[in-house]
């Protein structure tokens, strides 16, 4: 283990302190900035005597004042739980009754009530971060306590919030600044999702630790290629961190290549299935740089695997590897009893070691279901099919319940599909995903039976359907298309025959 990841960033305040550390809108911060503003919310929140390594929500977009914030609360001892400022209002008000934080840092405005939970308004935290406090950090997360909480969706139309230690980040942070992937001294990092979503910890704790500046995209840059295409190319970045998904748009822009981007040397995927077209498309364009494949589960504190896709794999594997195991972690493949399978034979990859979460915050039912100790280390079930070969190179083949990847986020499909239930213009729905020839999910699809309604026709009820659906999820879990039925299709035990309908879909 490494010096301490608070410590370390604290040191970057003397050794760094006027070099940049965020860069976001055109607004710069340093590294002295970060202590400066984490010290000021800790002591703050030292101050208000709450109760000890207890959970404290983040509510916001992507600033600086997130970051601070995060490093202000693990200095006092608590974990952070991040909230997207896109998220709907029913899911932040299920994530505080879920989680029980011990207080909420408001980085934007809340939209809710979240009853008598104390808040830091976005006004207050404005204030507290002009103070400059001589803060000594005495008592930090550390060891197996919780350091961050990442809540995912749930197949009960409730999420789950999946717990991360101190540790299990650790194990990920050097992993990730060592030999598998030789990233270079001064990272330069690409920030591109929310912090919502666990692939963010791939460029900002790595980023943090090193010493290294983190380039952040706004919502609102990645959601308008044109403003996308202006802003990259001013990004002096080096390490290139997003879904597969995400580069896939990128690579339609004809100006994105090696000759326009000469700084950019590595290219690090996760969230979802990267494809050989999509690599073969990113090594034409960047001949040189190094491509790594990355996978893992959010219970296994972002990725536990890699493999850099070089013109050898894509030549010989139809379908790309996820990788090798990292140090510390461990892998097996079982079939449904149990048992372990043979090498080349598919079945549930279950993993154990130093990367596993401690299971989901106040959610022992659903914890016990999924995780468990093996050879005395954490180990968790992650429902996805593989196979590993005899050398331990692992091979995906898609999940095995209905929980798919879709722009790099993961979706149960059940939990969409109660939330369709739940609309008045809705008697029964399923939600099922379709396949393109990559085999990743390009959308998902409700097949529903409507109530009566006052409609003229399916295209003002899909309209309104689907404007009701936002205020219940986020936007990338609402189906692409609605398809209308009569009846759903049943299996022979009375249930909706939700593979019958998968079939139909991705047999078109």
């Amino acid at each position: 283990m490494q010096k301490n990841l608070i410590d370390m960033v604290d040191s970057y305040a003397e050794t760094k302190r006027d070099e940049v550390v965020y860069h976001y809108n055109n607004q710069t911060n340093t590294y002295l900035d970060l202590k400066h503003y984490s010290d000021a919310l800790a002591k703050h929140i030292d101050a208000m005597k709450l109760p000890a390594n207890q959970p404290i929500m983040v509510f916001g977009g992507k600033s600086f004042e997130m970051i601070a914030t995060f490093i202000a609360i693990v200095k006092t001892g608590h974990s952070y739980i991040p909230v997207d400022v896109d998220s709907p209002d029913e899911r932040l008000v299920l994530i505080n009754s879920i989680a029980k934080p011990v207080a909420v840092v408001a980085v934007e405005d809340l939209p809710v009530s979240l009853g008598t939970v104390p808040v830091i308004t976005k006004k207050e935290l404005g204030n507290i971060f002009l103070e400059r406090e001589d803060y000594q950090v005495t008592h930090p997360v550390e060891g197996d306590q919780t350091f961050y909480i990442i809540f995912t969706s749930g197949t009960t139309g409730v999420p789950k919030g999946v717990e991360i230690s101190y540790h299990n980040l650790m194990s990920f942070v050097d992993w990730m600044v060592g030999s598998d992937f030789q990233l270079p001294d001064d990272l330069q990092m690409l920030q591109q999702p929310a912090y919502s979503f666990d692939l963010s910890v791939m460029s900002l704790y790595p980023t943090l630790f090193k010493g290294g500046t983190l380039h952040v995209l706004s919502k609102k840059i990645t959601d308008n290629f044109l403003v996308l295409f202006t802003t990259l190319p001013t990004l002096p970045i080096n390490v290139w961190v997003s879904t597969p998904s995400f580069i896939n748009i990128c690579l339609l822009e004809p100006t994105f290549n090696a000759e326009n981007y000469p700084a950019l040397t590595d290219f690090l995927f996760c969230g979802e299935e990267l494809t050989a077209r999509t690599a073969k498309m990113l090594k034409k364009k960047f001949p040189k740089a190094h491509v790594f494949n990355t996978y893992g589960p959010t219970e296994a504190t972002v990725a536990m695997t890699q493999i850099e896709i070089t013109d050898e794999v894509i030549q010989k594997f139809d379908r790309l590897p996820i990788g090798y195991v990292k140090n510390g972690m461990h892998i097996r493949i079982i079939d449904d009893d149990g048992h372990v399978v043979s090498d080349g034979t598919q079945g549930e990859l279950e993993i154990y070691g130093s990367s596993v979460s401690k299971g989901y915050i106040n959610n022992p039912e659903k914890t016990k279901r999924v995780f468990s100790t093996l050879n005395d280390q954490p180990a968790y079930k992650t429902g996805d099919v593989a196979t590993v070969r005899q050398d331990g190179l692992i091979q995906y083949y898609g999940r095995k319940d209905f929980q798919v990847k879709i722009n790099g986020y993961r979706v149960e499909l059940e939990d969409v599909a109660i939330l369709v239930d739940k609309q008045k213009y809705v008697k029964q729905g399923v939600v099922v995903p379709k396949y393109n020839a990559q085999h990743q999910v390009s959308m998902l699809i409700a097949y529903i039976v409507p109530n009566e309604n006052h409609f003229n026709n399916e295209l003002d009820l899909t309209a309104a359907i689907k404007s009701d659906l936002k205020n219940s999820m986020m936007s990338y879990m609402i189906p692409q298309k609605i398809i209308y039925r009569k009846s759903l299709p049943l299996s022979a035990n009375g249930k909706v025959d939700i593979k019958s309908v998968i079939n139909e879909v991705n047999s078109k």
